[in-house]
């Protein structure tokens, strides 16, 4: 432990910690994200109605992954709760609970999956598009299980400390699922051109590889190995039960924070295909630069853990505002991005002159939420490791759906205060609903912190 007082470089080693812990996250998530690039991108040159079936499938697909895969992390801390208490016989009984926890869950999820065509119907999706969307999530349905073991081994991973097995499975899939796309998209080696149905064929493919080769890295692993006993690992209801209402909250949570996009995916299918598919290059491309922040915003929630439990009250205030700080300053790197570079991003998805049109001008929006983004995501980041969630998920709620999805939706769709402003009004709603979760987040802070009681110790950079 090191002391010093300069506030810039209590700063930048605090940084260089946080980005060493979050880096191996960052790739992973990146990695992973990155596979549903290479589907929109990939699609994208196939047709707009195939673009468009991506967006309106995605829409229906990543809120519940993203509820599956909060639900499933609540592994992570069981396991390194275990793990430090030297609890071998409890790593081993949660992991098999968790993946029955994942196979019951993907069970409903295929379910839901095949009643695509039927949901998609009911939003008044545009008729050329429900088809081949609901052809998606039928392909997709097909590697839900391999998804939610793959999230239950990563999991694991992580709470055994070693995040590096994931990211390099995860970089493998990646590099793996764009030569299967190519096959599938447009039907080379035999196959059928399928379009955006081979886009979920590929997924679900090359997610069940993921999933084995997770599988045979731990039972490989000369420790892991040792935990795989399968007596303790058989259905234990009680068990199974107190770790699904632990994961369910966070499930909540991210479920939450990403359902917004998704809600705003089908609405605009009532616009029609270019509308659709001129908002799924903002969103996909936004979706790929949230990465960064809420990986950091993970290692945030470790570190100001750690100080906490350390009885450090004042490392943790200098984590957590650093971490904000950190997470602003890399935005800056996507603002830059999407306003300088516009046409070379939309020229990744597609040459349509209408969708380049239409997603030039949602870009701009796009660089101007990245800022309050990160500071939501760091600051909720920050939250969760002072074991504060409750409230910052109801200001999430209220931000999202009380704030950003009436405005926006007032203002693309109707005229009732100005002439419908079509994509771009949803995008306005966005902008304002996370600015407000960013002030939201920031103020519950700073009372956070305020409530602790203040370290006697001068201000301390773990450079752990």
């Amino acid at each position: 432990m090191h002391k010093t007082n300069n506030p810039l470089s209590c700063f930048l080693s605090e940084s260089r910690s946080l980005l060493r812990l979050s880096l191996p996250i960052i790739i992973t998530q990146l990695a992973t994200q990155g596979m549903a690039f290479v589907d929109t991108t990939m699609a994208g040159q196939a047709s707009a109605a195939d673009l468009a079936a991506i967006a309106v499938g995605a829409s229906l697909w990543v809120p519940a992954s993203l509820l599956l895969r909060g639900i499933l992390m609540s592994l992570t801390p069981v396991t390194a709760h275990h793990r430090g208490a030297g609890h071998l016989r409890g790593i081993t009984r949660d992991l098999g609970q968790t993946i029955w926890i994942a196979l019951m869950c993907a069970f409903v999820l295929v379910l839901y999956l095949n009643q695509g065509e039927r949901i998609l119907t009911f939003m008044s999706v545009a008729p050329s598009v429900v088809p081949i969307a609901h052809g998606y999530l039928v392909a997709l349905a097909f590697g839900v299980p391999g998804i939610a073991l793959f999230y239950t081994l990563n999991s694991f991973s992580e709470g055994m400390g070693n995040t590096r097995a994931p990211m390099v499975i995860a970089l493998i899939g990646l590099v793996i699922n764009i030569p299967v796309n190519y096959v599938l998209i447009y039907g080379k080696l035999g196959f059928p051109a399928m379009g955006a149905v081979g886009c979920g064929w590929a997924t679900s493919l090359v997610y069940w590889l993921m999933s084995v080769m997770m599988w045979l890295y731990i039972r490989g692993h000369h420790h892991y190995k040792t935990l795989l006993d399968f007596t303790l690992m058989r259905p234990q209801w009680q068990r199974m039960s107190a770790l699904f209402k632990l994961g369910l909250p966070i499930g909540i949570n991210i479920f939450v924070c990403g359902s917004i996009f998704a809600v705003i995916a089908l609405l605009i299918g009532k616009l029609g295909a270019n509308h659709i598919a001129s908002a799924q290059v903002a969103l996909n491309f936004s979706s790929m630069t949230y990465m960064i922040p809420m990986s950091l915003s993970f290692g945030i929630t470790i570190r100001v853990g750690h100080a906490l439990g350390e009885g450090h009250a004042a490392v943790a205030r200098l984590r957590a505002y650093a971490g904000i700080v950190l997470a602003t300053l890399m935005s800056l790197v996507s603002v830059s991005a999407l306003l300088l570079f516009p046409q070379q991003i939309i020229a990744m998805y597609t040459a349509d002159p209408e969708i380049v049109a239409g997603a030039s001008a949602l870009l701009v929006y796009t660089a101007i939420y990245q800022l309050s983004d990160a500071v939501q995501t760091a600051a909720n980041g920050a939250l969760r490791g002072y074991k504060d969630t409750r409230l910052p998920m109801w200001f999430a709620c209220f931000s999202y759906w009380g704030v950003a999805l009436p405005i926006g939706y007032t203002l693309a769709m109707t005229d009732w205060f100005i002439p419908a402003m079509g994509n771009r009004g949803f995008w306005f709603g966005i902008v304002i609903g996370l600015t407000l979760a960013a002030l939201f987040m920031v103020a519950r802070l700073v009372k956070v912190i305020r409530g602790q009681q203040s370290d006697t110790e001068p201000m301390l950079v773990a450079m752990s």
